[in-house]
């Protein structure tokens, strides 16, 4: 995603727990997640502004996050065809520039209409697409887009999970020139 904007960038992969924490919102826990994920990366990395993010899809206030496996992920989509989901994408930007550390957090919501499916057409879906690390077992970048009837989002790249415009804003709030010569 971040080859879109044309930056240099390097991935360091935040290994952290990502289990909700009890009484805690599907936003909340994105938005915990994506800031826990930066400061990981952070801390080993002063130098660097470090983009941490995550995802959490919410149906009928229940949570679905990364269902890890082909069991899960079949569960997940029998629950959400034909439902009204909200995900919640957590973005966080961490930069320290002459001493001095910025932290700009938020969450991104999206609205998605998923089509009322078979079992046969999720096991399909599942064996060609494995969404297996993505929350609400859709890749909306890939095959996962049948699955949709309908996106609502003031960022359309939230939905894949990292929000483009919300992140060109942040950088631009810290100086980094995303367009400028």
């Amino acid at each position: 995603m971040l080859e879109r904007l044309r930056v240099p960038f390097e991935v360091d992969v935040a290994q952290v727990d990502e289990t909700a924490v009890a009484d805690e919102t599907p936003e909340a826990t994105a938005l915990r997640l994506s800031l826990l994920k930066a400061e990981t990366v952070a801390a080993r990395r002063p130098e660097a502004i470090v983009i941490g993010s995550d995802q959490v899809a919410e149906a009928n206030g229940l949570a679905f996050g990364k269902p890890g496996t082909h069991e899960a992920a079949m569960l997940q989509l029998q629950t959400l065809r034909g439902k009204v989901v909200r995900f919640h994408s957590g973005l966080c930007v961490i930069a320290t520039h002459l001493g001095v550390r910025k932290t700009q957090s938020r969450v991104i919501p999206t609205t998605v209409h998923f089509r009322f499916l078979s079992d046969d057409a999720i096991e399909r879906y599942l064996r060609l697409d494995t969404p297996y690390d993505c929350a609400g077992s859709a890749k909306a970048e890939g095959l996962g887009i049948a699955l949709l009837d309908r996106v609502e989002s003031g960022d359309p790249t939230a939905l894949i999970g990292l929000p483009l415009i919300a992140l060109v804003s942040m950088l631009l709030a810290i100086g980094y020139p995303i367009l400028s010569a």
